[in-house]
């Protein structure tokens, strides 16, 4: 009895993940032959399938993993965004750069406190990090920017050899309270242009860190009247 719901089991947890041939194994004595006859087939079969229900499990968790990473930093450069409007030290921006799941630098916008129009929080964060890390080469190293990069800033995480750029808020939600005024939006970030990084991985992040990343904007344009204009 034991062996026969033995059999039942296994055989409808082949059906369900369609293994080929298997209509034919119907009943336990069927199914004992089999694994007299044939065992080193079924049971490498079987062994796979199960390998295979593993893999995604796996897959889902690491994708899980990357999901969560991401937004733990990216939420940090939506807090440096708006640290630079309560400080006063420019627009509603923030990057941070990451080397081993570890926090290299995190800074924001310092266009108005350094008088500087090329103190973005990405070309910031790239000074700030090269310093520290005392080399140019940033090819270890990620960046998380509360907003996608202008093509200044872009440029600046492709000379560094960023290997990988996960940012917030589209460009669309800082033109739309005046900043970018030339509207530029970076085509080699989206690969419309000829001229982009192929070995560079890009991606907006996922979910609720995207929108609060674009909420940015909404809840600092009031302290930005000359670019609203």
């Amino acid at each position: 009895m034991a062996e026969s719901m033995a059999c039942k089991k296994v055989l409808s947890w082949i059906k369900d993940r369609g293994i080929p041939s298997v209509d034919l194994y119907t009943d336990c004595s069927n199914f004992r032959a089999l694994l007299v006859g044939d065992s080193l087939r079924f049971l490498t079969t079987l062994l796979l399938t199960f390998k295979s229900d593993e893999n995604i499990h796996s897959s889902m968790e690491e994708a899980n993993a990357v999901q969560d990473r991401d937004h733990k930093f990216l939420r940090r450069a939506v807090e440096e965004a708006y640290k630079a409007v309560e400080c006063g030290h420019g627009g509603p921006f923030g990057a941070v750069v990451v080397c081993n799941d570890e926090v290299v630098v995190s800074c924001h916008n310092m266009v108005f406190n350094n008088t500087d129009p090329t103190a973005h929080a990405e070309v910031t964060a790239i000074r700030e990090a090269c310093k520290k890390l005392n080399r140019v080469n940033l090819s270890d190293c990620e960046i998380y920017a509360s907003c996608e990069p202008c093509p200044m800033c872009f440029s600046a995480i492709q000379f560094s050899q960023m290997k990988r750029l996960v940012y917030g808020a589209k460009a669309e939600a800082a033109i739309a309270i005046g900043f970018g005024s030339d509207r530029i939006i970076a085509d080699a970030l989206r690969g419309t242009t000829f001229y982009q990084k192929a070995n560079l991985e890009i991606k907006r992040a996922d979910g609720n860190e995207a929108i609060i990343a674009e909420q940015v904007f909404e809840n600092t344009k009031d302290k930005f009247p000359i670019h609203s204009k």
